[in-house]
């Protein structure tokens, strides 16, 4: 009997049993129905062998769907508080009603991370620190690169509007194609469109048809740009609308290699769920900080020339 094993094994036993020592966490994330979600897990279900080496536990949450976001977002923050956790990672989309939720819990002494979403609100309930892309930033970035390639009018698709983080994208773009010499239309859909790709693709396809003006079209989620591919496509406008996106999957990818898209813009959402998740428990288990505040994790722009770097990290699924 290796007797080293064994007393280690029985050390964790007790270390995990033992409540007073336990760190437990929340993560709580967008609708179940929205795959972007899987990347951020699986950087969250890495971290979390970390987390329960150390006798603590991950709690993952989502919402349903969009339909109820704001109230749905309170629940799943005031669920992880009854059930007594040491720290909950969120991203904030909707300040108006996340906000109020994320001070009372912070009062009980609740630490609090900030990821995805809430950069610009994450003093308001003593964040620890915020992983994630610089939203405007990387809107910026996008409509300059469209606008740089030839766009002359670009469509910046948003399909939750009111989201923070969205909004602040598509102003991005805005700012950055007009740098570039470019004008931008701001599409808002309804929210229940969100995951729609029929409905979605067919008000992308609307917009093309009453305004062929539009050259360009960026989508704020992967899916969105499977459907405006869809759009695009069958209108025969093929090479002749530019097409990137916020985010990436093997589709998205599969298009700017065959060069039927122009380009991507990566978050890096599994280092966001890893990040937030590993960080809030070391701070909380060990007293760890990060000297750096915001820790960015985009954005960096996927096109022609490095499609390939990308394309195996999607197979994974972690991008």
């Amino acid at each position: 009997m290796n007797f080293t094993k064994a007393i280690a094994a029985t050390a964790t036993t007790a270390l995990m049993s033992t409540g007073a020592m336990a760190q437990d966490i929340a993560v709580i994330v967008g609708s179940a129905q929205d795959g972007f979600w899987n990347m951020v897990k699986k950087g969250v279900e890495d971290a979390s062998l970390m987390v329960e080496a150390n006798g603590g536990s991950v709690n993952f949450l989502q919402t349903p769907n969009y339909d109820n976001f704001g109230p749905d977002l309170v629940s799943l923050i005031e669920q992880a508080v009854a059930q007594g956790v040491d720290g909950i990672a969120i991203p904030n989309w909707l300040p108006d009603s996340e906000t109020p939720a994320l001070k009372a819990a912070a009062d009980q002494g609740i630490a609090i991370m900030s990821f995805n979403a809430g950069q610009e609100e994450m003093d308001e309930y003593g964040a620890l620190n915020y992983f994630g892309s610089d939203e405007y930033l990387a809107g910026v970035a996008g409509g300059k690169y469209l606008a740089e390639n030839g766009a002359t009018k670009i469509m910046c698709h948003i399909q939750n509007p009111g989201a923070v983080n969205l909004e602040t994208r598509c102003n991005g773009v805005k700012d950055g194609a007009a740098e570039a010499g470019a004008e931008t239309y701001i599409l808002r859909v309804p929210a229940n469109l969100d995951q729609d790709m029929v409905g979605t693709s067919e008000a992308i396809k609307s917009e093309l048809i009453a305004d062929p003006e539009i050259d360009a079209v960026i989508n704020l989620a992967a899916w969105a740009a499977d459907a405006s591919a869809s759009a695009i496509e069958q209108l025969g406008k093929s090479g002749d609308v530019q097409l990137g996106t916020f985010d990436m999957s093997a589709s998205v990818l599969e298009r700017i290699e065959a060069g039927n898209q122009t380009m991507a813009i990566d978050q890096q959402p599994y280092l966001q769920g890893f990040l937030s998740t590993s960080m809030l428990f070391a701070h909380i288990k060990f007293g760890t900080e990060l000297a750096t505040k915001p820790v960015l994790t985009g954005p960096a722009i996927v096109d022609a020339s490095n499609v390939e770097t990308a394309i195996e990290g999607v197979k994974l699924g972690a991008r």
